[in-house]
């Protein structure tokens, strides 16, 4: 789950964040908690191009899914104005937002597994 989950968010929300494209997602980028719009792509990139490689890899792997988990709420409660069934303004991605939420949520309380750096580090600790 953790490296489907990281391997999708980055593929579909994290690549069209990098830094290639900057200049044309900080021309239209939402504000949803008041930072300005530059520090909220900034929260953006770092939770869908930054933390999905540590997901993959297993590596801070609670940390990530947290940081992952906090910015797709807010997007999900203040941009997507917790649509799920797809109607009206800003709802298009209400399912798969909900989605990552609990596939990220299920990340955060399970842990990494056995099979990740996180988990060589606890057996051997």
């Amino acid at each position: 789950m953790r490296v489907w989950t990281g391997a999708t968010l980055f593929l579909r929300h994290g690549w069209e964040k990098q830094p290639a494209h900057w200049a044309q997602f900080m021309a239209h980028f939402p504000n949803p908690i008041g930072v300005g719009s530059h520090p909220a792509f900034l929260i953006a990139f770092v939770s869908d191009f930054v933390c999905p490689i540590p997901l993959i890899i297993g590596l801070g792997t609670r940390w990530a899914a947290l940081y992952a988990l906090g910015n797709i709420f807010v997007a999900w409660a203040f941009v997507h104005h917790v649509a799920f069934f797809g109607k009206g303004p800003g709802s298009d991605h209400g399912e798969l937002v909900v989605l990552y939420l609990g596939a990220l949520l299920a990340i955060l309380i399970a842990g990494p597994g056995a099979a990740s750096i996180d988990g060589v580090f606890s057996r051997r600790l």
